[in-house]
């Protein structure tokens, strides 16, 4: 089950009669799939980047449609798809100066605050967590646990083999559990002043 009510048949039927010009049901796919791809991007990159990188996946997605064979389901294939534009987003901007205004750290320090204020403590620790985590292994837990996805379509989202997946996230595993301890030692350490 996808966690839009939907399960990846229905997502995958909508994708393949948008594929045969039914644009009713190329918004539908859109529709059920964009707030995975949300959150998968949300773990792969800069926050600020993820609704146009969504853009960019839906666009290649949506010209690609023609060769889509459903071979798997079609939320796999469009994951993989948003995993791809990802990767071509962090190649480009680690090849680019980075540049920071001092409004757009105000701006981010405004969003955090706002984020833990309302509520969203865990979800501001999990992506600190997560972002800590080498990209691979990232990958791997974001589509196997955060997502839902079997690790068959996550080893095809990631393109590498079922057992390399399940390293990947047993490993994540790991990596999480020290860098929570680390930040409870560092919590329990400091002293009120």
């Amino acid at each position: 089950m996808v966690g839009s009510g939907y399960d990846d048949e229905t997502i995958t039927n909508a994708a393949l009669a948008a594929r045969d010009g039914d644009r009713a049901a190329a918004t539908t796919f859109v529709e059920l799939t964009q707030r995975h791809v949300h959150r998968f991007l949300g773990h792969l990159a800069d926050v600020r980047d993820v609704e146009d990188l969504a853009q960019e996946t839906y666009l290649r997605a949506m010209s690609g449609l023609r060769g889509f064979a459903a071979r798997s389901s079609a939320r796999t294939w469009l994951l993989s798809i948003a995993r791809r534009v990802a990767a071509d987003h962090v190649r480009t901007a680690s090849r680019r100066p980075r540049t920071t205004r001092l409004d757009d750290r105000e701006s981010d320090a405004e969003t955090a605050t706002a984020r833990v204020a309302g509520g969203f403590e865990d979800a501001v620790v999990l992506q600190h967590l997560l972002a800590g985590l080498d990209r691979d292994r990232r990958e791997a837990f974001v589509a196997t646990q955060v997502l839902g996805l079997s690790y068959a379509d996550a080893a095809e989202v990631c393109d590498c083999p079922i057992g390399t997946i399940r390293s990947r996230v047993a490993r994540a595993r790991e990596d999480l559990v020290t860098a929570l301890n680390d930040d409870r030692d560092a919590g329990h350490g400091r002293t009120a002043t």
